[in-house]
């Protein structure tokens, strides 16, 4: 389901999983966020246990600082199949990797996250993240950043990733934005967060074909907590 502000959890705007309750994405009302990819790699697959999408609900729920929340993960991260997940408590932003177990805060910059570790030089990581610079200086302007998202150029077979996968699923996979009936992207989301202290959340949705379905947008001022 697309975007919307959560009727049982009412500070929470996600997308939500209709299967299993989570999400993959999401913010809050006093300025949380947190958002989960899975982790490809044949090599390291782990079994599958309770739906990730339950992390980033939590991650959205914890009242803690994002420092403790990335030492929870660790003692929870066995739970799951593999996973990054990137989180903020409004004030830091850090970063929790399944696949080697550790988390850590990360300093203001431009990150390119995939289904592998943080910055792994995959073609479409390395492709965003050289636009994302030229996108973010047309601000607020979003025309820059769906095309950003909208690539569907596919890499070079001598540049493909080996995770296991077999070399058409790597090829199908290796563009920001993948059309296939069975496993394509579905929407594409731009959150900012702004010095003003209001975000700014725009989620396209697309069909199996790739078609635009529905483009919504929510405006909201971070509630400070009262103390």
């Amino acid at each position: 389901m697309q975007a919307h502000w959560w009727a049982d959890r009412p500070r929470i705007l996600a997308g939500r999983d209709l299967a299993a309750g989570g999400t993959w994405l999401g913010v809050t009302r006093s300025g949380q966020l947190a958002a989960l990819t899975n982790f490809r790699s044949g090599s390291s697959a782990r079994p599958v246990g309770r739906t990730r999408g339950e992390i980033v609900v939590n991650l959205l729920e914890s009242a803690v600082p994002v420092g403790q929340r990335l030492s929870e993960l660790q003692h929870d991260q066995s739970q799951y199949g593999g996973f990054n997940v990137i989180c903020s408590d409004g004030d830091r932003l850090g970063i929790f990797e399944s696949a080697t177990g550790t988390g850590r805060i990360l300093d203001p910059g431009i990150y390119g996250l995939s289904n592998h570790l943080l910055d792994t030089p995959w073609p479409k990581v390395e492709l965003a993240k050289s636009k994302i610079a030229i996108a973010l200086g047309s601000a607020p302007d979003d025309d820059a950043l769906l095309e950003l998202l909208r690539d569907d150029t596919a890499a070079p077979d001598h540049a493909l990733p080996r995770t296991g996968i077999s070399r058409e699923w790597e090829r199908l996979l290796s563009s920001a934005f993948i059309r296939h009936a069975e496993y394509g992207t579905r929407c594409s989301t731009v959150i900012r967060i702004g010095t003003d202290q209001r975000i700014e959340f725009r989620e396209w949705t697309w069909d199996i074909a790739g078609t635009l379905l529905d483009d919504v947008r929510f405006e909201f001022e971070i509630e400070t907590p009262v103390r």
